[in-house]
């Protein structure tokens, strides 16, 4: 079997899905291209994949995947799906202006497609421990602006029946600090609560925040500082007694150092952020070794995060999925990434990722198709 060629469709949504019901602050971008990447093959299967884009880089990427990776992959065998990640790997090494996140997204085709040729779902490929992964919902920072707001979304995400609540809050102790009082006040005392703090703490206010949420038990704190300021992660890790829940943003190769030198209690990471599907088992491998738990991050994209499910039902060391606004869970039939009654999403049972792409509704919102390579 061999790739023979490359398609890219541009999938444009309206921001306003992601501010309303309040409007699109002035200089945000006024809509999200999600490209949706298709590995075409000699045989007729194809490999889907998607890529993130709520900063207006989504074009960008796309047209870096058939400028960039086009003859790595175009003529090579989808299966040695190994093979290509290690060249994509090495091709890294110079391309300084790109993260990995690229050719990880494109190793979720290359596992779509082997999971088609072996009539399995990626899952079963990669030894499935389980059917179906609990799903604490993301309130994004617009839905709690205010404590009513707050009590609203709390009461509706337990109401939908999801597992856990995760607080996005930015706004330093004084702010923050009743709100995540009032959150465990409305959910009980032993309803899982997270925080994600955004990466714009100092240390004290973190520390204020940290002591809090030890006194509220809350599951983790999460990225109160940008991943690349290791020692303040380190030195607050060691300082509460809630979990640290970092290494989003860092890259596969760098999180060895994250978990070595004490910086970090739970590990974060999906399959766009650590190079694919290939790279984040790698990395739950690394993290089963050395006994820390993997929390899977969403990757705000359906086919990355069908993608993440799959992962997540291979692995051990994941408790949670995360599920964020609805206007991320676009242009697949049959709602797979819902929750059920269970408060559960399940693994797709069919081959590869194992869900129903709505043609018709990608293509009514396709703003521009990209095909082959342009050198």
């Amino acid at each position: 079997m061999k790739i023979t060629d490359i398609t890219t469709k541009i999938i444009r949504l309206s921001s306003e899905l992601w501010y309303a019901p309040h409007p699109v602050p002035s200089g945000y971008i006024p809509f999200f291209d999600f490209p949706l990447t298709i590995l075409h093959t000699d045989e007729g299967i194809e490999g889907y994949t998607m890529d993130y884009c709520p900063l207006g880089q989504g074009i960008a990427s796309a047209y870096a995947v058939h400028d960039i990776y086009y003859h790595d992959l175009v003529g090579h065998d989808p299966l040695n799906h190994e093979a290509i990640w290690q060249r994509l790997r090495s091709k890294q090494r110079h391309l300084y202006n790109f993260r990995e996140t690229i050719w990880g997204n494109l190793d979720v085709a290359l596992w779509d497609i082997k999971g088609k040729v072996a009539g399995l779902p990626i899952a079963v490929l990669l030894g499935k421990y389980r059917d179906k992964v609990p799903v604490y919902s993301s309130c994004p920072p617009q839905t709690i602006t205010t404590p009513e707001a707050l009590e609203q979304q709390v009461r509706l995400k337990i109401a939908q029946g999801f597992k856990g609540i995760k607080l996005q809050l930015s706004g330093g102790s004084a702010q923050d600090i009743p709100k995540l009082r009032l959150a465990r006040e409305i959910a009980g005392s032993s309803f899982p609560l997270m925080l994600d703090s955004s990466a714009v703490l100092s240390f004290e206010d973190a520390l204020k925040i940290g002591y809090e949420l030890d006194d509220l038990h809350y599951e983790w704190f999460e990225e109160p500082f940008p991943d690349a300021h290791i020692l303040q992660l380190q030195k607050l890790s060691q300082a509460i007694r809630t979990p640290v829940l970092a290494g989003e943003t860092v890259g596969l190769f760098e999180l060895p150092n994250y978990m070595i030198q004490g910086a970090i209690d739970i590990v974060r990471g999906d399959v766009h952020h650590k190079s694919g599907i290939t790279g984040v088992m790698k990395a739950i491998g690394m993290c089963e070794m050395m006994g820390f738990e993997f929390e899977i991050h969403t990757a705000a994209s359906p086919l990355l995060d069908i993608a993440n499910l799959h992962v997540a039902c291979a692995a051990r060391t994941t408790r949670f999925l995360e599920s964020h606004h609805p206007m991320f869970r676009f242009g697949l039939k049959n709602n797979p990434l819902e929750i059920r009654e269970d408060g559960c999403q399940h693994c797709p049972e069919q081959p590869g990722l194992g869900v129903e792409i709505d043609w018709d509704w990608i293509n009514d919102h396709t703003v521009e198709e990209i095909k082959g390579r342009r050198w």
